[in-house]
């Protein structure tokens, strides 16, 4: 019979940590485009309504 050693923490190199950083950075920059490209369809009327404008898109995206 094989027990399992539960208690043991991992202190040594995983490969998870880098690659939920590049996924994180993906998504991040996935909403940061969806975010640009859903202003960007708006009329400038409409950006005015909600107190933007089309300069403001780019700091509005790099927020998302």
């Amino acid at each position: 019979m094989s027990a399992f050693e539960t208690t043991r923490t991992n202190t040594g190199f995983s490969l998870l940590n880098p690659i939920s950083s590049i996924v994180a950075s993906i998504a991040s920059w996935n909403d940061a485009r969806v975010t640009r490209n859903a202003l960007s369809k708006l009329s400038d009327r409409e950006l005015d309504d909600i107190g933007l404008s089309r300069g403001d898109i780019e700091f509005i995206a790099a927020r998302a």
